[in-house]
């Protein structure tokens, strides 16, 4: 009888570890997502300084968006450096939406501007900027697909009663508003 009560916590103990350990690499998979997301979102961060000077070269009727655009970049950057420490990205993320919608918005004025869309630097960045937002869109996706797979394991049961003893947390989803998006023809 004892032998069975010992064969039945050795089961129990080996399930739970088994489960841990399957929390454990749904976490890092979620972490190799966003680390993703980072490379693309500090590749779009360095090219907004040099997207901006091209853009006030020719539209200096459009300041406010300008400097709408380089308040939204700081506040990315206070955001991801605030983030680093925590582990918690909703408000970086937060943040990198609203600095892509303004993106969008710099691009759409080459709408107003002929001589910007005529300009062979503001083409490349825009080019750069469209190739770096695609490349997002696809490490977005993927760290989404991770954080729900981990976030449905936090959610069922039995691994549920593993992950709230070991204080398992889910991460953020990292949306976007896509109508912002822009399509540049070039």
């Amino acid at each position: 009888m004892s032998w069975l009560i010992s064969g039945l916590a050795v089961a129990v103990l080996a399930y739970g570890i088994w489960v841990f350990n399957r929390l454990v690499a749904d976490r890092n998979l979620v972490a190799q997502g966003f680390a993703d997301i980072d490379v693309q979102l500090k590749r779009r961060t360095d090219l907004v300084p040099r997207l901006v000077e091209v853009v006030r070269g020719y539209a200096a009727y459009e300041r406010a968006t300008l400097e709408a655009v380089v308040a939204l970049r700081a506040q990315a950057q206070q955001a991801a450096a605030a983030d680093a420490p925590k582990g918690t990205h909703a408000e970086r993320l937060a943040a990198e939406a609203r600095l892509g919608g303004a993106l969008s918005r710099v691009l759409l004025l080459q709408e107003s501007y002929p001589q910007l869309k005529a300009d062979a630097n503001f083409r490349d960045l825009s080019a750069k900027l469209v190739e770096i937002e695609d490349s997002l869109q696809y490490a977005r996706r993927f760290y989404n697909g991770a954080v729900k797979q981990f976030a449905t394991r936090l959610q069922s049961f039995p691994d549920l009663i593993v992950a709230r003893l070991f204080a398992f947390r889910a991460p953020a989803f990292f949306e976007t508003d896509d109508r912002g998006r822009v399509e540049v023809k070039l």
